[in-house]
């Protein structure tokens, strides 16, 4: 048994990863999904966004505008979007934790993106997203997030070991009647 496979032995130390995901509807409320063809998540559905650009202190608003206009051509500004979760991944697929800011486009994009090296779009509504091919955790946490949170805002852990079932924690909500208006 190698020392890492000890009874008590502490957690595996791991590198934080910071990404955005941009929730953005169309006008008729569906949501812009991406088929990543590319992992994490390869084959499954999932919102857009990528990771921080930390060398070039790039914040989680200015990685969402930029994600959001690279991936489909969108312009959005600050004020088009409503940070609504924080959520601390704790050893997502074993690999690395995540540290992950959600938004709410509050901008339409009624246009379908033309696929790109990422993947290919779709718009569906919230009942059709329940029967896509999600990644796991987006099936049992990020849309009951998005379903009880994008209009206020809540901060969250979770624990994504791969060995135990996901188990998600409240840290902090705020009532959307408590955000201060923009």
């Amino acid at each position: 048994m190698a020392a890492t496979d000890a009874p008590n032995s502490p957690p595996q130390k791991l590198g934080y990863k910071i990404a955005v995901l941009v929730f953005i509807r169309n006008s008729c409320g569906q949501h812009l999904l991406l088929l990543r063809a590319k992992a994490p998540n390869l084959g499954t559905w999932s919102p857009i966004g990528g990771k921080l650009e930390t060398a070039i202190g790039e914040s989680p608003f200015e990685c969402a505008v930029r994600e959001t206009h690279e991936e489909t051509g969108h312009l959005v500004t600050h004020a088009d979007l409503h940070l609504f979760a924080m959520i601390a991944e704790k050893a997502y697929e074993g690999a690395s934790h995540w540290l992950l800011f959600l938004f709410d486009c509050t901008k339409p994009l009624d246009s379908l993106p033309a696929a790109m090296e990422e993947g290919k779009f779709g718009f569906f509504s919230r009942e059709q997203i329940e029967q896509l091919p999600l990644p796991e955790t987006d099936k049992t946490a990020l849309w009951q997030i998005y379903d009880r949170h994008h209009k206020s805002f809540v901060a969250l852990r979770a624990d994504c070991a791969p060995d135990r079932p996901l188990e998600v924690f409240i840290e902090q909500i705020i009532p959307a009647a408590a955000q201060p208006s923009k």
